[in-house]
């Protein structure tokens, strides 16, 4: 569960076999869960995260997320000196654990279906949410044309177009909003005008 797992410890924290891992590779999303941390947010949250990975011995991590995670993440390990030597003073862990997990390797991956990271060609999560869009899109296509009917389709995004854009290119839209370029004042006729023809 993200770092939710880090946070809460117990039965959250697990090695992974190749049991865990046969056949997941065609699912979207994560298997192992995310949640949004608020707890992570503060120091002692981070505190606690930061006994749980000692107490397992795990000293590198990977996270795959956006702006929160790898934010979350570079804290977590500009804090780390510190939050050992916290715990060794609140007699959590011994100095000689704390030495031995006293670096903190961590791999941060841009996981984000909006493709908005500058340097890379394709986000982790874009392939698979541009995957699904197109899989809904050919669905409601003959629904659409057999009832001769438009339908509106919100994809996500927040403040980045690249899936509504490159949906809208591979599906033929004959409409598309994205938040980079609003519309103009009198876009209704002009949509009506072109639904129309």
């Amino acid at each position: 569960q993200g770092y939710e797992g880090l946070v809460e410890g117990g039965d959250n924290i697990k090695q992974a076999n190749w049991l865990s891992v046969s056949n997941i590779i065609q699912l979207g999303g994560t298997v192992i869960g995310s949640a949004r941390c608020k707890a992570f947010t503060t120091r002692a949250g981070r505190l606690r995260a930061a006994c749980n990975l000692v107490e397992h011995g795990i000293t590198n991590l990977c996270v795959i997320g956006g702006d929160g995670s790898l934010t979350g993440a570079d804290i977590f390990r500009s804090e780390w000196g510190g939050l050992l030597e916290e715990l060794v003073r609140d007699g959590q862990i011994s100095e000689e654990v704390a030495r031995e997990n006293c670096r903190l390797n961590i791999v941060g991956l841009v996981g984000s279906i909006d493709n908005d990271f500058c340097g890379t060609d394709m986000t982790i999560g874009t392939d698979s949410a541009l995957h699904r869009i197109m899989e809904v899109i050919d669905a409601i296509t003959t629904t659409a044309q057999s009832h001769q009917r438009t339908f509106v389709l919100e994809v996500m995004g927040r403040h980045c177009g690249y899936l509504a854009l490159v949906s809208g290119l591979a599906s033929g839209a004959d409409w598309l909003f994205i938040p980079e370029s609003p519309p103009e004042d009198g876009w209704e006729d002009l949509m009506c005008e072109r639904l129309g023809e």
